[in-house]
């Protein structure tokens, strides 16, 4: 079953989410299906910490973005808009190169809450990092209301 609220493609959530952090992380958005959302980021200087290895940091950024994306497109984004409340991450194991990607999946979609699962692979498919966003759905003052309608509607217009 479909959980977002448009027909939303891979090209509406690349125009939602290939700017700011992730745009410096280098964080690409490669699917999104039924009920989930794909990325990937690289492993290298920018995300590793003095160690060498895959900052924990990093992932979170990752997982957050993954998660927010995920929970902002269940909704009308014309009149609610989801914000982070609450994230989780275990580091299971180190990455030193390549690329990782994350996959995020609901967990629960209520009406006040949502909690998303977001588990990170390295590029061998074994699981670096699992972690858990949990976003509050917040209804949008009548100021925010108008430019969200303008982006949503251009969005689905292209």
């Amino acid at each position: 079953m479909r959980i977002w609220h448009e027909n939303y493609t891979l090209e509406h959530v690349i125009t939602l989410r290939d700017n700011n952090i992730n745009k410096h992380l280098g964080i690409k958005f490669t699917d999104i299906t039924d009920d989930s959302i794909s990325a990937t980021m690289p492993v290298e200087d920018i995300t590793r910490q003095s160690r060498g290895v895959l900052h924990g940091g990093a992932s979170c950024v990752l997982a957050e973005s993954l998660g927010s994306i995920a929970s902002n497109l269940c909704l009308d984004m014309r009149k609610q808009k989801a914000v982070g409340l609450e994230l989780n991450a275990n580091h299971i194991r180190p990455v030193r190169s390549g690329i990782v990607t994350g996959i995020t999946k609901p967990i629960a979609l209520g009406k006040s809450v949502h909690v998303w699962s977001i588990e990170i692979f390295n590029e061998a498919g074994k699981m670096n990092c699992v972690s858990r966003l949990t976003t509050a759905i917040v209804d949008l003052k009548d100021e925010e209301k108008k430019v969200n309608t303008e982006l949503v509607e251009s969005l689905l217009s292209s």
